[in-house]
C-alpha cells in the first residue's frame, strides 16, 4: 500500500503544480512536461536532502491506474466531447481509432523489434506491448493550439475523436497482450487473441450503453445537480466494475460506451451537461496531474542513458507509423461515399498532432514487473511522450502557421 510519504509528496507536489499553472501558461510551455519537472525534482529532494522514500512502487500503480485513474480519464473525454461532430465524422474517426491504430501498433511494434534487434533481450511480445502503448494518441494540449489558432473545428474534432476511441482500444489491446506475455505457456493463438479481443470489445460496449441509458433515466428522475453528480460517477465505475471483473470485459470499453451514451443523451435532451462536464473535467485534470508527477516521480536519468537508442528508436518509429496511417489511407478515404475530404494540409497537422501523454504514462506505470523488458518498454514510452509533448506541441503553432 502507499505509505503516507507517498500520499503527502504527491499531495505538495500538486498543490505547487497549481500555484505555478499561470506562470506556465504565460511562456507557454506544456503544463505537462512542467508536471514531470517537478515530480522527478521533488522525488530527488524529498530522497536526497531528507532521506524519505516516496514509497511509490508498481504494485501501488495497478489498481490505482486502472481502477481510478483511467475511467476518470476516458469518461471525460466521452462525456465531453461534441456529439454532432462527432457523428458526423464518424467514419473517419472510427476508421483512425480502429484499424488504423492496429496497423500502428504492428507498423511501430516492427520498428521497434528491428531497430533494437535483440530476440532474446527484446521480443515479439516485448515491441507489440509497447506498440500498443504508445499507439494512445493524447491531443490535449493540441487542440487547446488549434483553438487558439482558429483551426477548422473538424480538424479538432477529428483529433479529439480519434483520441477518445483510440485510447480504449489501446488499453484493450495492452491489456491481452500483458496477459499473453505473462503467461507460464504460449498457449493462445493469434487466432483466439482475435477472438477475445472481440469478445471483451463489444461486450464491455454494451455494457457500457445498458448503464448509460440506467443513469440517464436516474438524472431525469432524481433532477438536481448532486444527484447527477454521484450518479455521473456511479455510472462510470460501476460500469467498468461491472464490466471488467463480473463480465470479464473490457471496463474501458464499457466506461467509454456509457460516456456517450450519457452524455449524447443529455446533451440532446436535458440540461444537466453542462454541470456534469464541469465536475468531470475537475477530476479529469486532477487524474492527468497525477498520472505526470507519477511519471515524473519514477523517472531516472539512467532511463536516458542506457535505453538513449531504444528510446531514439521508439521516437523514428511512432513518426513513421503516423506518416503511414495518415498519408498511406486519408487520399483513398476521401474518395468514399459521404465522406468529406480531409486535404494534405490537414493530414499533415494530423500527422503531428497525434501527441502522446497520459495514457501512454499509465499504461507502462501499470508493466508487471515480471516481465524482463519492462524497464526498456517505460524507458521508451518515457522518452517518447516527452519528445512528442514538448518537440511536437512546441513546433506545431510554427505548422499551423504554414498552413495558412
Amino acid at each position: 500500500m502507499l505509505s503516507s510519504n507517498s500520499f503527502l509528496l504527491i499531495i505538495v507536489l500538486l498543490l505547487l503544480s497549481i500555484l505555478i499553472e499561470p506562470l506556465v501558461h504565460k511562456i507557454r510551455m506544456p503544463i505537462s512536461i512542467v508536471l514531470v519537472l517537478i515530480g522527478f525534482i521533488g522525488s530527488e529532494i524529498s530522497i536526497s536532502l531528507f532521506g524519505v522514500d516516496t514509497g511509490i512502487r508498481w504494485d501501488n500503480f495497478k489498481i490505482i491506474i486502472s481502477y481510478i485513474i483511467l475511467p476518470v480519464l476516458i469518461f471525460q473525454a466521452a462525456i465531453d466531447i461534441n456529439f454532432k461532430l462527432l457523428f458526423k465524422n464518424l467514419v473517419p474517426i472510427l476508421i483512425m481509432a480502429l484499424p488504423l491504430m492496429i496497423l500502428s501498433t504492428f507498423v511501430t511494434a516492427t520498428g521497434l523489434y528491428q531497430g533494437i534487434n535483440h530476440a532474446a533481450g527484446f521480443p515479439l511480445i516485448a515491441a507489440l506491448i509497447t506498440g500498443a502503448l504508445l499507439s494512445a494518441t493524447d491531443p490535449a494540449s493540441v487542440i487547446s493550439l488549434l483553438k487558439r489558432d482558429n483551426a477548422p473545428e473538424r480538424l479538432r474534432i477529428l483529433l479529439q475523436g480519434e483520441s477518445l476511441f483510440n485510447d480504449a482500444t489501446a488499453i484493450v489491446l495492452f491489456s491481452i497482450l500483458i496477459s499473453l506475455a505473462t503467461q507460464s505457456q504460449e498457449t493462445t493463438s493469434w487466432v483466439m487473441m482475435l477472438v477475445r479481443f472481440i469478445e471483451v470489445f463489444f461486450g464491455g460496449l454494451l455494457v457500457g450503453i445498458f448503464i448509460g441509458f440506467i443513469a440517464t433515466i436516474a438524472i431525469k428522475y432524481l433532477g438536481n445537480n448532486q444527484s447527477t453528480a454521484m450518479v455521473s460517477i456511479f455510472s462510470a465505475y460501476s460500469s467498468f466494475i461491472l464490466s471488467e471483473d463480473v463480465f470479464h470485459f473490457s471496463g474501458v470499453i464499457a466506461v467509454l460506451s456509457c460516456g456517450i451514451t450519457l452524455g449524447s443523451l443529455l446533451q440532446e435532451y436535458f440540461s444537466e451537461k453542462s454541470f456534469i462536464s464541469q465536475l468531470w473535467l475537475l477530476l479529469a485534470k486532477m487524474a492527468e496531474s497525477i498520472i505526470f508527477l507519477l511519471a515524473g516521480i519514477t523517472i531516472t536519468l539512467s532511463m536516458f542513458v542506457d535505453q538513449w537508442l531504444a528510446i531514439l528508436i521508439g521516437i523514428v518509429a511512432v513518426i513513421f507509423s503516423r506518416v503511414v496511417i495518415i498519408f498511406g489511407t486519408f487520399p483513398f478515404l476521401s474518395l468514399m461515399p459521404g465522406i468529406q475530404s480531409i486535404s494534405l494540409k490537414q493530414q499533415t497537422i494530423l500527422v503531428w498532432g497525434g501527441v502522446r501523454g497520459t495514457v501512454t504514462l499509465a499504461l507502462a506505470l501499470s508493466l508487471p514487473l515480471t516481465l524482463d523488458y519492462w524497464y526498456t518498454i517505460q524507458s521508451i514510452a518515457y522518452g517518447v511522450v516527452i519528445f512528442t509533448l514538448v518537440f511536437q506541441t512546441l513546433t506545431l503553432p510554427i505548422l499551423l502557421r504554414k498552413q495558412d
